[in-house]
Order: C-alpha cells, then structure tokens, then sequence
C-alpha cells in the first residue's frame, strides 16, 4: 500500500463513505484540533459515542497510532480504545473520552482540585516510563525511536526557522545563527545522553481529558518515543504558560515524581541530578514548543499561540542562568525580551 497516497475526497465525504461501508447512519459532529494534520468528527458507533480520526494520507498497520495505542492499553495506560480501522479511507475510529480537556477544566477549579489533578497526571508520566520495559518487549516503534542528537537538533533548528523567519519575519545574522547553532548542538549531544525511558513527548494539560468520573485519559499519544526522565513533566508543567511558576512549586512537583518513580520500582535519581536534567530539558523542550507556537502562529494564523511566547522564553532564560551556560541562547532571548 503506498503509505503516501494522497485522497481527492474530503476528511468528512471520506467519513461517509466509511459508514455507508458500515451500514451506519449517524449524525456527524466535526471537532477542532489544536495544531493537528489530521480532522476529528464525533459519531455514534455500535450504540455509544465515538471519535473518528482521518487521517490525510492513507497508512498500513505500522501506522504509529496503532503501534502506541496498543503498546499503552497493554501497559494498562488509559487511552483510547480503536474500534475498527479503515486503511484505504484513512480511518481510525475510537473511543470517545468527552469534551472535557484538562486544561480548560484546570482554568475555573479551586486550587485544591488543580494540585491534585496536576499530581495525578505526574504519576501518569511514572506509569509511562514504567512501560519502558514493555515498549521493548512488544517491538512497538516508541523503543526505537528517540530523542538523539538529531531529533532534539531538528527541533531547536525548527525553533529558529520559525520563531525568526515565520513568524517575525527578521531572519538571524549569519554570526548568531552560528553561535546559537554551535549552542544548540552542545545541548543535544548532552540530552541524547539521558534518552532512556519512554515519553509520550506531548504530555501537556491539553493532551489529557476529564471522564465523568474525573478519571484522567490521555490523548495525542502516538508520537511516543525514548526520551529524558524529565522530558514529560517539563512539557506537563512549563508548556504553555502565562505566569512563571515559582521554584519551589517546580520543587515539590519534581519531589512528587521522583517518589511516584521510587514506588514503582525505577532507577532511583537524586534531587540535584535531576535538577540538572531537567534544567537541559527545559532549554529544549520550552524552545521546540516556541518554534511550533511560532509555526502555528506565523504560518497558519493561530495567533492564539503568541500569548505563551514570551512567558516561556522567560522559562528558558532563567534555566540558562541557573545553568550557567549558552551565553547566545541568554544574548538572543534578552535581545528578544527588550524590544
């Protein structure tokens, strides 16, 4: 099957077909993703609410949603079940989790209720990395792939095509490109280093869903990959920010993750050597989530994304600082932060 084969029918008549196929009638809610390739509808399958994922291009059972999706049900992780598969059409349906998105949920609820809410998708990352073993032992794509010097590279490199040229139109000279370059490529072979356990790589308060019963799910798993220890809890507490958390929050959420880890079972890692990792990981994961903001923003007009920029610019500088290290990443942000 030609993995890049491209449809001349629409996510939605491309739907049709698959529940005509099915013998189905249904009504048909589109729904909005965030910055997604693929269009989500809402329908009514076999008696219960589903969600049907269509996909642009038409895919085989190595799709990595597929692969992910059974690699975390069988590690007892809660995502979506998949109820039936179409390759030709593009399809993918599967369970229905609801409407309530943990970040939206975390804006109105006491503070309370957002601690533990924020505790409990940190023991989620646990249970992720615990799943390490599991991910090897089914052969799933997330054990062999990770995030080495080339993937974290990419990323930092897309941050700066991005956040520069896409978005504020005044490409770098070509002596800081090559001074943050040189930065950057210090930064990855560093982080390669720590890429042991899996990650979902997208753990953030919008990637994770209330049930009715506050139970939470975990959507947008399908890029899973090997990747730092602190990889997800940097996405889950730094990732789309408007107001810096103080260090001592950071701390006791660290303290809580390290003890969900120990009950678990899993390497045991010092407080200050995980400061350390989680500092490097935030260089890079607070500015690859820049350049998609950026991306987002300057090439598809979600202007909605601007609000977190600078925030988490401010994430990465005070990391810099606490490091002591990347003087041209420190130039380059207090040059952007000043103008």
């Amino acid at each position: 099957m030609n993995m890049s084969k491209t449809f001349d029918k629409s996510a939605k008549q491309r739907l049709k077909l698959f529940l005509k196929s099915q013998n189905l009638s249904t009504s048909i809610e589109q729904l909005t993703p965030d910055a997604s390739t693929r269009e989500f509808f809402r329908i009514e399958y076999e008696d219960k609410l589903a969600i049907a994922c269509i996909y642009p291009e038409q895919f085989n059972e190595n799709l990595p949603q597929i692969d992910i999706t059974n690699l975390f049900l069988k590690s007892e992780l809660p995502v979506a079940k998949i109820f039936n598969i179409d390759f030709e059409l593009g399809i993918i349906i599967h369970e229905d989790f609801g409407d309530k998105i943990l970040r939206v949920h975390l804006e109105s609820c006491d503070n309370s209720e957002k601690e533990l809410l924020i505790e409990n998708a940190i023991s989620l990352i646990a249970y992720i990395q615990k799943s390490t073993s599991n991910a090897v032992a089914l052969d799933s794509i997330a054990a062999k792939l990770k995030f080495d010097e080339e993937k974290l590279l990419w990323e930092l490199n897309f941050f700066k095509t991005h956040y520069f040229k896409s978005l504020k139109k005044n490409p770098l000279s070509i002596e800081d490109d090559e001074k943050l370059s040189a930065e950057f490529t210090e930064l990855s072979k560093e982080l390669e280093n720590y890429a042991k356990v899996l990650t979902h790589r997208d753990f953030h308060a919008a990637n994770l869903m209330l049930d009715d019963s506050g139970n939470l799910k975990i959507i947008d798993h399908q890029d899973a990959r090997l990747g730092s220890i602190a990889y997800d809890l940097v996405s889950l507490l730094l990732d789309r920010i408007t107001q810096l958390p103080s260090q001592v929050w950071l701390k006791n959420k660290k303290v809580y993750f390290l003890n969900e880890r120990n009950g678990l079972g899993l390497e045991n890692i010092s407080l200050e050597d995980f400061d350390y990792e989680f500092e490097l990981m935030t260089v890079q994961r607070c500015l690859k989530a820049i350049g998609t903001f950026s991306n987002q923003a300057g090439n598809f007009g979600k202007s909605h994304f601007i609000k977190y920029i600078n925030p988490m610019f401010k994430v990465v500088l005070d990391a810099c600082m606490r490091l002591d290290r990347f003087p041209q990443i420190q130039k380059t942000i207090i040059e952007i932060l000043e103008n």
